[in-house]
């Protein structure tokens, strides 16, 4: 009888000497793009560098729309938004974003 109430009493210790485990509060994610970002520092892009610079910045399910010519366009979502999303291929700028409705 003395041994079990002697491990528990021991096991209460325990217990109380250890820290709890504090949660960590949240902090919100906040990733901006908007007309005149740089995405890649003033140098030319590939198409496929700049899917993946957009991705980065944020975006899901981002997909070449044209990659030909002077100006790159993708399509990608944000949260439960859809935006196009065009970029200097020269430059790797953000030219224009806008937001498409479904």
């Amino acid at each position: 009888m003395r041994m079990k109430a002697a491990s528990t009493l021991g096991l209460v210790f325990c217990l109380l000497a250890t820290p709890l485990a504090v949660p960590t509060p949240a902090r919100a994610v906040t990733i901006n793009i908007n007309i005149g970002t740089n995405l890649n520092h003033g140098r030319p892009i590939s198409c496929r560098e700049g899917e993946f610079r957009i991705r980065d910045r944020g975006f899901r399910d981002v997909r070449r729309i044209d990659c030909r010519g002077r100006y790159f366009v993708y399509r990608g979502w944000r949260g439960v938004q859809r935006f196009e999303i065009s970029l200097d291929s020269r430059n790797g700028r953000v030219v224009d974003v806008r937001r498409i409705r479904r």
